[in-house]
């Protein structure tokens, strides 16, 4: 199944739009943000170059997803970094014996197909139960990044020089399309390789221009 990411530029032109389809989710935002003591989603003003224009980032398979989730489980808690061919017990056992640490995770306490990462830094993900009714908890793109950059090694990507990231897909996926193919690669992690260098580029260009991630 596919998993899209969106990156969701903010600036005035779309943010203080009256026609803006992402008005309702960043109020809640920006309350969950307050109530927490963060400052709100930031809004940029216009400069040449940028647009208001929703575009995808990055898509993978929704169960490569959770290999990579799986991977970066095992390595915050200091066990060993295996390779799998599909989703096991194993990963269930350790969502439940380590629920602690998976809840403080911006990679992985998020919903896979709804929710948001905003470029604010802040420790864990934020969570109430308008967020977790609808699109999830929010995470912060810096955190994201960092904990991409954390797990990395195990993987076999040097986070300070990374492969280029996979194209794009062209158009918005539904969840029951088969997600693009992975390009070729011999590394037994070439399904979490394949997920951290999509994630990778939108933490990166959400920090970079200003954006927010957002799942579909």
């Amino acid at each position: 199944m596919a998993c899209d990411l969106w990156l969701v530029p903010l600036v005035d032109v779309l943010c203080h739009s009256p026609d803006n389809p992402f008005a309702e989710e960043l109020a809640l935002y920006d309350k969950v943000l307050g109530e927490a003591g963060l400052p709100p989603v930031p809004v940029f003003a216009y400069m040449p170059g940028l647009s208001g224009d929703v575009a995808p980032v990055a898509g993978f398979d929704y169960d490569a997803l959770h290999f990579l989730r799986r991977a970066y489980l095992l390595q915050i808690c200091g066990l060993a970094v295996t390779p799998v061919d599909e989703l096991g017990g194993d990963y269930e056992q350790l969502l439940e014996m380590f629920e602690a640490t998976a809840k403080e995770s911006h990679l992985v306490w998020h919903y896979d197909h709804a929710g948001a990462y905003v470029p604010v830094d802040f420790a864990a993900p934020l969570a109430n139960e308008e967020l977790l009714a609808g699109g999830g908890p929010l995470g912060s793109a810096q955190a994201l990044l960092r904990e991409l950059e954390y797990v990395a090694p195990s993987i076999g990507i040097d986070p300070g020089n990374p492969p280029a990231a996979p194209a794009p897909p062209p158009g918005p996926t539904s969840l029951e399309e088969p997600a693009a193919p992975v390009a070729y690669d011999e590394s037994p992690f070439a399904r979490e390789r394949h997920v951290w260098l999509g994630l990778h580029a939108a933490a990166t260009r959400c920090l970079g221009q200003g954006s927010m991630i957002v799942f579909s």
